[in-house]
């Protein structure tokens, strides 16, 4: 978690065809109010998909 007055915070990404949770990353909260989604491989599927954040 991000500390006091600090804006960026740890997120992880997850697979929307699988459901495995593979990449974990920072995001400003201030600047990206929204959810996260990053087309990255995914070891799973073997195939590059959708990542979206997870809570």
């Amino acid at each position: 978690m991000a500390k006091k007055g600090e804006a960026r915070s740890r997120i992880t990404l997850k697979c929307a065809e699988c459901g495995e949770e593979n990449f974990r990353t920072e995001k400003n909260k201030k600047n990206t109010t929204d959810r996260l989604e990053l087309n990255k491989f995914c070891p799973r599927c073997k195939k590059t998909t959708l990542h979206k954040e997870s809570k």
